[in-house]
């Protein structure tokens, strides 16, 4: 055997590489089909990046959560609701960085809560963080009155606000007139999809992850702890939720209390289509930015053709569908 076929060989054996010609092909398909390849313009793809990135950034925690074998509906309302506290904690005096890390504090505590009431609460975490979702928001809602809350000069006193958060948000690295820059946004995106794969994939707690899902009986035999590796799955998407949330409340500058609302079901859409399997006990955070970056060309793509909001929905759907019955048939094959 020759060397390419040995790369060749090893290449397909890969779990992502199925998704990897998906999304290469998908690229292809719109490079080619958009008006004056539009698509392929450096602005547009950082653009592709920057949507992506509060996606990517919360996948990252709910591969691990599904790698467990449990589920998160709350994390859109967590992105919302730690956004919410955050502006207002900023216009009720508090310092930008208190305000911050009292917003991704309160993520992190939903995520702890979340997974307490799944794990020693023996209470489905569908059931559980479908009640979260409702929780999260209201709780918003009535701290905020059911209003925007607007970050500006006037509703907030820290000076730090213009220097630090908003370019934390909307800021670009290597702007020129030539180049658009690299938003500050894909950085942090970046970052954490690094710091998630030395996590998940070089540390004894991800190899954890995946045994409690791939067999939770096994695990706990071999003295693993799997109510302790369940809750910080919950309680690492609950915090990546919130910084998400809080990034783009400084590049919106504004929140309200429908802020996230749905994003649940595009993170979940995300992971799947990454490879990760819906039963549990597989996964990997390369996948997972596969499918976030497949979900992201395929909405830009579809609205660069002029394809109707509501078709695109049922594109999504499909894929989604199509991801899991994949899964389920290479099990399927795997197991016979």
């Amino acid at each position: 055997m020759n060397r390419v076929q040995r790369a060749s060989k090893k290449f397909f054996s890969r779990k992502e590489a199925g998704i990897l010609i998906a999304l290469v092909v998908l690229f292809a398909l719109f490079t080619f089909t958009t008006p004056n390849f539009s698509f392929v313009s450096i602005k547009n793809l950082i653009n592709i990046l920057r949507q992506v990135s509060w996606l990517g950034i919360m996948s990252m925690g709910m591969t691990m959560v599904i790698v467990c074998g449990e589920f998160d509906l709350s994390v859109g309302s967590i992105f919302g609701v730690s956004a919410l506290m955050t502006g207002t904690f900023c216009t009720l005096g508090f310092p930008i960085w208190i305000s911050i890390l009292l917003g991704i504090l309160i993520g992190v505590i939903i995520g702890v809560i979340n997974g307490l009431l799944v794990t020693y609460g023996k209470i489905p975490s569908f059931i559980v963080t479908l009640g979260m979702l409702n929780i999260a928001r209201g709780i918003g809602l009535v701290a905020t009155g059911g209003l925007v809350v607007a970050l500006n000069e006037n509703s907030v006193a820290d000076t730090g606000l213009e220097s630090f958060f908003y370019w934390g948000g909307g800021g670009k690295i290597g702007e020129s007139p030539d180049f658009p820059g690299i938003p500050i946004m894909v950085i942090y995106f970046v970052v954490i999809a690094v710091i998630s794969w030395l996590f998940f994939h070089k540390t004894i707690m991800g190899f954890r992850m995946k045994a409690v899902g791939g067999n939770a009986n096994a695990a706990k035999v071999a003295g693993i702890n799997i109510n302790i590796v369940r809750t910080i799955a919950f309680a690492i998407v609950g915090g990546l939720s919130a910084i998400s949330g809080i990034t783009a409340l400084a590049f919106l500058q504004n929140v309200q209390g429908t802020t996230g609302q749905g994003m649940e079901l595009n993170v979940i859409a995300a992971t799947v289509i990454g490879g990760t399997s819906v039963s549990g006990g597989e996964g990997t955070i390369p996948g997972t930015i596969i499918g976030v970056l497949i979900m992201g060309i395929l909405n830009n793509g579809l609205v660069l053709l002029g394809i109707p909001s509501f078709v695109q929905k049922i594109l999504v759907g499909v894929v989604i569908i199509g991801s899991v019955a994949l899964d389920t048939w290479t099990k399927n094959r795997r197991s016979a």
